[in-house]
């Protein structure tokens, strides 16, 4: 061996005894994460797993045992899990009408004018509020007797000479599909306007001004104006830009925040029955999955059948989200 090469060799040493410090000290940084991740995340979510094939209740009045696949049998024969599963997927019809609400707001706060920043801000003011507290207001908002919807529409439909009064909106059964609440059907006694329609509505409003405007805000900004210029130059209109500039452009975004919102949609509806209705009602009307599982495992006890509902909406999700994945991907880059 050379002079040289025993020269590197104190060098080389140093190097890898750093290397091992820097190892050991980017460990000792992450273990609290990795420790709470799996801990508090990792953890729980193995152990619903498990739990899904026991009859484990915390009342104890069984005996517990294993009984397999027994929950989810339960599960898909129980009318009730398809009802609220229908609830789910009828809170969910507001996802395109709001994202493209979101779209249209962009646009709109994308002009170069004036106080531009005053607009965005007051648009996106609405989302810093607390969900409980705008869950209050809109629970005010739809009181039948004293809210201002139907002040409005009463006082509307009084002036104009017309029949009829405004909905009863959270108490009432009634909604756009004509849904029943007893059985997965449609009757016609039942169309109307009610507390499914009020909480869908409420969704729109909430969605359209908040993250999802932001995301679209950011990902006009990043269009290259070269785009536009030249679409300019072959005489382009408004429509046409948009259609063949600005939409194709947007398609990563508008594939991302299809899927946080398919993911949101089936997760969702638990804070809005629990705060501004009466344990999911009227009749279990605005019961969605997650309120199910809530009422299966913290009011029945049920922790064994209630984990295999959240295992049934966690395959859920992964087939929407690898549905969109397939199916969305083909116009982005991704």
């Amino acid at each position: 061996m050379s002079d040289t090469s025993l020269a590197l060799l104190p060098n080389e040493a140093k190097l890898a005894s750093r290397k091992r410090v820097d190892l050991i000290s980017a460990i000792l940084f992450l273990a609290p994460n990795l420790i709470g991740f799996l801990v508090f995340t990792a953890g729980p979510v193995l152990f619903s797993l498990v739990v899904s094939f026991s009859n484990w209740r915390l009342q104890r009045t069984v005996p517990f045992q294993w009984i397999g696949f027994g929950n989810f049998r339960e599960l898909f024969g129980a009318e009730e899990f398809w009802l609220y599963a229908i609830n789910t997927l009828y809170l969910m019809i507001g996802i395109p009408v709001g994202i493209a609400g979101s779209l249209a707001i962009a646009l709109l706060l994308n002009q170069k004018l004036r106080g531009m920043v005053i607009y965005r801000t007051l648009f996106y003011l609405p989302s810093f509020t607390s969900g409980v507290a705008l869950f209050i207001l809109w629970k005010a908002l739809y009181n039948p007797e004293y809210g201002p919807l139907n002040f409005l529409i009463n006082h509307t439909l009084h002036t104009l000479h017309l029949p009829g009064h405004g909905p009863d909106w959270l108490s009432s059964t009634r909604n756009l599909a004509g849904l029943p609440v007893e059985h997965v059907g449609f009757q016609a006694r039942q169309w109307g306007i009610g507390a499914r329609d009020a909480i869908l509505l409420m969704g729109i409003w909430t969605g359209i001004g908040g993250g999802n405007m932001l995301l679209y805000l950011a990902g006009l900004s990043n269009i290259p104006q070269e785009l536009y210029e030249a679409s300019a130059l072959d005489g382009a209109g408004k429509w046409a830009t948009f259609r063949h500039v600005t939409w194709p452009q947007l398609a990563p975004t508008t594939f991302f925040i299809v899927i946080m919102s398919v993911i949101g949609g089936l997760q969702g509806g638990f804070e809005q029955a629990r705060v501004m209705t009466v344990n999911g009602g009227p009749a279990g009307t605005t019961t969605t999955l997650s309120y199910y599982i809530y009422t299966r495992a913290f009011e029945q006890f049920q922790i064994g059948y209630a984990s295999a509902i959240a295992w049934v909406l966690f395959v859920a999700i992964l087939a929407g989200t690898l549905i969109n994945w397939k199916f969305g991907s083909q116009h982005t880059d991704l």
